[in-house]
Formats: structure tokens, C-alpha cells, sequence
């Protein structure tokens, strides 16, 4: 079993330990630390996780294995390298970063001391996506054209004033380090590199920027569009076009997955198929994958050059909407 330290556990850092307490021999948070006890102490007491007053203490402590960050996004790079220099596997929230060389140094030092370095783009492990990463890497859709995602959520609506995820520097893009970051990861993981974006961030209903809209262009040739708010309905949408199909993720749990063939001839009916993937707690997923990948030595799912290149591409998009003009990458 994996002893596992957390550090953050505002209401994400508290879904992750759920999501494995009492669920899973392969992981266990044994040790926490937060800026405050007393928000976090009978939780920690009710899972039988020890509250620390400092990272140093939690790096410091060789039955720990591996440190899981859920912390303001400006801090991870720093946390993630810190980690690593003590030997510790690392597990970071996305973003990895806020910019590339922010993730390649962390990507660069978890290498150097030959740690695990895992990232939390949860709906890689979704079921659905399978599927989906299925039929675009063997050529069931044919020639590519085009990939269009959206994800949205009303989280915004009830963000705290002070808190800090809703401060510019910590989440800037609208929407785009809420959710925007997964479809952007589920993009490249399909589709790989992106050469080009242009970015467009709209204020609807939120005290903040809400609303974001990314087109890309893969070096690939495929072209894609990426829309996400965090002050409408949750929804969920991956869609890809191919000449021999569309295959389409939907729901705000990714519950459906869709193929619609294209016809045999001009004029014949489309055949379509529903597969639907309920009941799947990515959260549970991603870390018990994580544990797996560090007894077992291998590597983990969310590919970390990947990562590092989607934090290149992040950073081009929030130039982007600053400039009002597209960025090559």
C-alpha cells in the first residue's frame, strides 16, 4: 500500500481522500497539512489522518511515499519540485502549471530524482474516453477533421469573494483552469501537439470572467474548438469527426458514448451506437493508478510530456485573449 501524504484540503483535497477512503487497499492517506487546523481537524480525525504544521514535516518522514497537492494553482510547480528533491512521488491538481517552463522544471526535477510525477486530469480514466481514444488511435473515424469539446459548470456563481480561485493571477483564462484544462488534455491525448490558437474570454454572470472560447489548430492538421464556463448548466461534450464517423462523449459525467457511422452509400440511413459508462468515480480512478504505477513501476496514464506541452498551450491561449490575436506555439 502507497502511504500518502495531502496537502490542501479545502473541498477538492477532501473529494480526493474520499474517494479513496475505505475503498481501495492500494492507497491510504496517512498525513495532511493545511495553513488551518482547526477547518480541517475533525475531518482528518474522522479518516484517521494526521494533521502536520508544515510540508517539511511530511517530507521529512520516510513512511511516506507520495504527496498529493491540492493547493493554489501558482504553487505547484514549486511543491511538485520540492517533492521530488525529498523522494517523494508526486501527485499534483491540474494545472501542473501556469506556464510551460513552470511544468518542464517540474516534469525535469521528478525525472531527475527518478519520482512518479502524476497530474489530475481525472477524465483520462473515464470509460468513455477509452473508447473515444480507442477509435481515433486505430482509424475507426477515418481521416480526422475536426475535434470540438465543451464543459461547463455554475461553480462561479458561488465563488467566496476572497477566495483565491477567483483571483486572476491563481486561475486566469475565465474558465480555463476550472474545467477548459480537461478538454484541452483530452484534446492532445487524442490529437497530439498544437502549433496554433486564438482565444476569445467573455464576463456573462459572474463578478469574474466566466466564459471562454479556444480555437486550435494541430500540427496534425485537425482543427478544434474549445468552449467552457463556470457560470452555465454543467454539461460535458467530446466530439470527434472523422470521414468514416462521429464519435461523441456527452453528459456532465461523461455517462454516454456515441459512434454514428457514416453511410455506405450517398443516401442510406446512418447507423449509430450508444454505450453508456455510469457509476465510474474518476477521482478514485486516477489515484489508484497512481499507486499501481508506483508499485509497479510503471508509467502512469496522463503522459507527462503531454502535460507539459498542454502548460505551453495554456500559456499561449491566456496570451492570446490578452492580445486578441492568435499565438503559434
Amino acid at each position: 500500500m502507497v502511504r500518502a501524504a495531502i496537502v490542501g484540503l479545502g473541498w477538492w483535497g477532501q473529494s480526493l481522500v474520499n474517494a479513496v477512503h475505505g475503498k481501495t487497499d492500494d492507497i491510504q492517506f496517512v498525513k495532511a497539512h493545511t495553513r488551518s487546523r482547526d477547518k480541517v481537524e475533525a475531518f482528518c480525525a474522522s479518516r484517521n489522518i494526521a494533521w502536520v504544521p508544515s510540508i517539511d514535516e511530511i517530507l521529512s518522514d520516510p513512511s511516506i511515499d507520495a504527496v498529493v497537492f491540492a493547493t493554489p494553482h501558482t504553487q505547484h510547480p514549486a511543491q511538485a519540485v520540492q517533492a521530488a528533491a525529498a523522494g517523494k512521488h508526486v501527485f499534483v491538481e491540474k494545472p501542473l502549471a501556469l506556464t510551460g517552463d513552470d511544468a518542464r522544471r517540474a516534469a525535469d526535477a521528478a525525472k531527475a530524482a527518478g519520482v512518479l510525477l502524476g497530474v489530475g486530469f481525472n477524465r483520462r480514466f473515464n470509460p468513455s474516453m477509452k473508447l473515444m481514444r480507442e477509435f481515433v488511435r486505430d482509424g475507426k473515424l477515418g481521416v480526422i477533421g475536426s475535434v470540438m469539446a465543451e464543459q461547463s459548470s455554475i461553480s462561479g456563481l458561488s465563488l467566496a469573494t476572497g477566495s483565491w480561485r477567483v483571483d486572476p493571477k491563481e486561475a486566469p483564462g475565465a474558465a480555463l483552469t476550472a474545467v477548459g484544462v480537461h478538454q484541452l488534455d483530452g484534446m492532445i491525448d487524442l490529437l497530439g501537439r498544437v502549433k496554433r490558437v486564438y482565444c476569445v474570454i467573455t464576463r456573462r454572470a459572474c463578478a469574474i470572467d466566466d466564459t471562454t472560447n479556444v480555437m486550435l489548430s494541430f500540427e496534425n492538421g485537425v482543427t478544434g474548438h474549445l468552449s467552457c464556463s463556470i457560470a452555465v448548466t454543467p454539461t460535458y461534450r467530446m466530439a470527434v469527426h472523422g470521414t468514416l464517423g462521429i464519435a461523441e462523449i456527452s453528459h456532465h459525467q461523461m455517462e454516454s458514448f456515441k459512434i454514428v457511422y457514416s453511410p455506405a452509400k450517398h443516401g442510406d440511413p446512418m447507423n449509430s451506437t450508444i454505450v453508456n459508462t455510469l457509476g465510474v468515480n474518476m477521482l478514485n480512478a486516477e489515484l489508484v493508478q497512481f499507486a499501481k504505477s508506483i508499485a509497479t513501476k510503471t508509467p502512469y496514464t496522463t503522459d507527462v510530456e503531454e502535460v507539459v506541452h498542454g502548460a505551453y498551450v495554456f500559456e499561449a491561449i491566456i496570451k492570446s485573449a490578452a492580445t486578441g490575436m492568435p499565438v503559434d506555439l
